[in-house]
């Protein structure tokens, strides 16, 4: 689940799940991501965008394995790990009060702290041939193309503020 690129408004409803009439477009029961991913592995991308409200609804799942859907009265118990990814600086965000340090202590219990693509530019061209020989399957004009040694040279001088994304 990318927690950045869902409405506020909606996140609860993704992550939770809703029932039939908990508001207006709500027309049938809807099982949510932490359902979905029981027994299993729910990564949440861009954790640290998520707002305060679900912050603490987010805890109560990591903490008690429970929840209710929106508009929901009965608790739905579910078993899932979660794997969270963040580029936000979570320590700051907790000293401005815009994070749960008690979430991030649930999130953080082994954390992989991966440098950005800037900092590790012999990894570029490693990724770009990768991108390219997926591009090839999807495009078969790309196929049997490779980098120039100086496009990749090129690649390797770029400081990538968007990280890997940008790169692809």
């Amino acid at each position: 689940v990318n927690c950045a690129a869902i409405p506020s408004e909606l996140i609860e409803s993704e992550l939770f799940g809703h029932e039939k009439g908990a508001f207006t477009s709500a027309i049938k029961q809807r099982i949510g991501k932490f359902e979905q991913a029981d027994h299993g592995t729910l990564f949440l991308d861009e954790v640290g965008e998520i707002d305060g409200n679900i912050q603490t609804k987010l805890l109560r799942v990591l903490q008690e394995g429970e929840f209710e859907r929106v508009g929901g009265n009965q608790t739905v118990r579910v078993d899932t790990r979660i794997i969270a990814a963040t580029n936000a600086d979570l320590d700051a965000a907790i000293r401005d009060g815009r994070f749960l340090p008690d979430l991030y202590d649930r999130l953080a219990f082994e954390v992989i702290r991966v440098p950005p693509l800037r900092e590790r530019l012999q990894d570029v061209e490693r990724l770009a041939t990768l991108f390219l020989e997926r591009f090839a399957r999807e495009v078969p004009a790309l196929a049997n193309k490779h980098l120039a040694p100086d496009a990749v040279a090129a690649l390797q001088g770029y400081a990538y503020p968007g990280n890997v994304r940008e790169l692809k």
